[in-house]
């Protein structure tokens, strides 16, 4: 079976620290026979969920952009990677406000598919930025691929992360863990299928006890 695993760049930079990370997860993941597919959100003008409920009863968002065509790609991936530099000890806006509506409005079921988040700063806001990201997975019943340290590069330039070798190792790692991961479940959904997933419990307390 072929894997692709969509990665998405949540920096407005194309060429800067966020994606000289991702790329040593992308070129990593391919010599691991994983294919990839990285797609471009943070320069893009993205308008927070509205609360509308739309997706509701249409499976999708009432936002025509590119959630919606993300969600169709997400739909059939095996994995998912996010990318983000820290702004203000979080990930970038755009890119927050694209994962809450693609993650909220897609009506079909993540479970199982795999996901990393991968953050760049300059010094600091690293592990915050990167336990914000991982919310999105660990709430979709997504395994979150792990590494030899947080998965973050350091650096002003891209240039600057070329020297962080730590970081790069770090993500290389990530994405040879990442794909063994995405196979064993593979391997263990042919022959146990995957797990129950109960559903039907609503806690709200509306009687205030």
């Amino acid at each position: 079976m072929v894997h692709t695993v969509l990665v998405l760049n949540g920096s407005p930079h194309p060429n800067g620290c966020t994606a000289r990370a991702l790329e040593e997860v992308i070129r990593t993941l391919r010599e691991e026979a994983i294919e990839t597919e990285l797609i471009q959100v943070g320069r893009e003008s993205i308008r927070g969920c509205m609360a509308c409920g739309y997706c509701s009863t249409h499976g999708c968002c009432v936002l025509k952009d590119s959630v919606n065509e993300v969600a169709e790609k997400l739909k059939n991936a095996s994995g998912l990677v996010i990318g983000s530099p820290v702004y203000y000890g979080s990930p970038n806006g755009n890119l927050l406000s694209f994962l809450d509506r693609l993650f909220y409005s897609s009506d079909f079921s993540k479970h199982m598919k795999v996901g990393a988040a991968v953050v760049s700063c300059r010094r600091g806001g690293n592990t915050a930025s990167f336990d914000v990201l991982n919310k999105y997975f660990t709430i979709s019943g997504m395994p979150v691929a792990s590494s030899s340290y947080w998965n973050q590069v350091h650096g002003f330039s891209a240039e600057d992360v070329e020297k962080d070798l730590e970081g790069l190792q770090t993500m290389r790692n990530l994405a040879r863990n990442m794909a063994f991961l995405i196979r064993a479940i593979e391997a263990e959904k042919e022959k146990n299928g995957l797990p129950a997933v109960e559903s039907g419990c609503f806690t709200s307390f509306p009687d205030g006890k």
